[in-house]
Parts: structure tokens; sequence; C-alpha cells
């Protein structure tokens, strides 16, 4: 019943955002800096775990080709650039995320709860979850497909750059492999995993952040529900995306 209860306020939560600002100007200003902090915050750890995710992904992945000894080499630059683009760069990049931005929102949220923030506005007559809420989703909405589309890249040339380090392959066969039979709608699978997987942190980690009640230690355990709630859903999320558009 605790579980029903909380998914019925989950979704009453997300309704009540549509609503029209009281003041459109103070809205945009909390969008744009909420755009800031999840995007350009986060984009020095996006960069490097994503290179890297596709170094080791051309490593491994050279190194199997090799013992098999019948396949092309220039399939490298197939491999990594799909791997990248359906799984890699969403999932690894929206749990990231969720760890980063998703407790910040909680503990950002929590302490305003705790400190009657959120009440001194309630008294005001803004509607908070349309003024907390509603920026934070619209401003991960916007930012984090960049944040994936940018880890794609990144993770294309970190694989070139370390397979060609280590002799797997030249530079023009992973440049042909990555021309070689690209599919669009992949790409498109990717941008609805980026919307998706933006819209559970920032919704979820809200929820547990909007809804704290006691003091610091209630704050730290939204915080951690946040992040194990986020990434749990967006597991979940990245299956059920992959089995019926896949």
């Amino acid at each position: 019943m605790s579980f029903l209860h909380d998914i019925g306020k989950y979704f009453l939560m997300i309704s009540s955002m549509f609503t029209r600002p009281e003041n459109v100007r103070m809205y945009l200003k909390e969008t744009m800096r909420q755009i800031y902090q999840i995007g350009i915050g986060s984009v020095l750890i996006i960069a490097i775990v994503s290179t890297f995710v596709g170094a080791v992904t051309a490593v491994q992945f050279s190194y199997q080709l090799l013992d098999i000894g019948l396949i092309p080499m220039w399939w490298m630059g197939i491999i990594v650039r799909d791997s990248l683009i359906l799984e890699m760069a969403p999932t690894i990049c929206a749990l990231l995320l969720a760890g980063k931005v998703g407790s910040n929102i909680a503990s950002e949220l929590g302490s305003m709860r705790v400190t009657e923030q959120i009440d001194a506005l309630e008294i005001m007559g803004v509607n908070t979850t349309a003024y907390l809420v509603g920026p934070k989703v619209v401003g991960a909405l916007f930012i984090i497909p960049f944040l994936i589309i940018m880890a794609v890249g990144l993770g294309i040339v970190g694989g070139g750059v370390a397979g060609a380090m280590g002799g797997f392959f030249s530079t023009a066969d992973y440049i042909r492999g990555l021309q070689d039979g690209h599919e669009v709608y992949y790409v498109v699978v990717m941008l609805i995993k980026s919307y998706v997987f933006a819209f559970i942190i920032t919704t979820v980690s809200c929820f547990q952040g909007f809804y704290v009640k006691g003091g610091a230690l209630e704050i730290g355990n939204a915080s951690t529900r946040a992040v194990v709630n986020s990434s749990i859903v967006i597991i979940i999320a990245n299956f059920l995306i992959a089995f019926l558009l896949l």
C-alpha cells in the first residue's frame, strides 16, 4: 500500500507541473540555471568516462576478433559505433547523471522542505511543483541529449585512438567501419532513450527531495534513494525501449 501511495503521489506531482507560470521570466531564469548546472557541470565527467568507454570497447573487441582471425578488423568501427549509440553512451551517461545530478536535486529540494522554504513559497501563492520541479525537468530534457551525443563522438574518437595505439587496426580501416552500414534509426532510438532517461532522473529525484520529512539524516536518505531508484528505473526503461523498438 505504501508503494502504491508513493506511485500516486509521484504522478500527482508530475501532473501539477503543467500549469500556467505565475511569472514567465522567473521560470525561464530558473530553467537556464538548471541547464547550466546539469549540462555544464557534467561535461567533464561525461567526456572522461565516454572517451575511455570507447577505448575499452575497441581494445576488448579487438582482442576477440584477433583470436578468431577470420573477421576483418575494419568491423571494429561498426562495433564501437553501434555499441556506443545503442547502449553504452545513453545508459552509462544516464547512470552517471543519476548519481551526480539526481543526488544534487534531491538534496536541494530536501533542504528547502526541511527549512520550510517550500512552505513559504506555497503561502505566497506559488505553484511549488511547477516552479521547483518543472524547470529541472525542462532543463534536463534540453541538455542531456546533447551530453549523450557528445559522449558518442568522444567514445568513437577514444576507440579509434586506443585501437591505433595498440596496433589492432589502422585509422583508415576504423573510419571505413564507421561509415559502413550506418542506420539512422539507431540514432532515433538513442535520442528516445536520452529523453526518457532525462525525465526519469529529474522526476524521481525531485519526488524524493520534495516530500522529505525530518532533518539532515532524512535528506541524506532521500539523496541515496534518488540515486538508487533512478538507476533501477533507468535500467528497466532501457530494457523496455530496446525490447519494443529493436
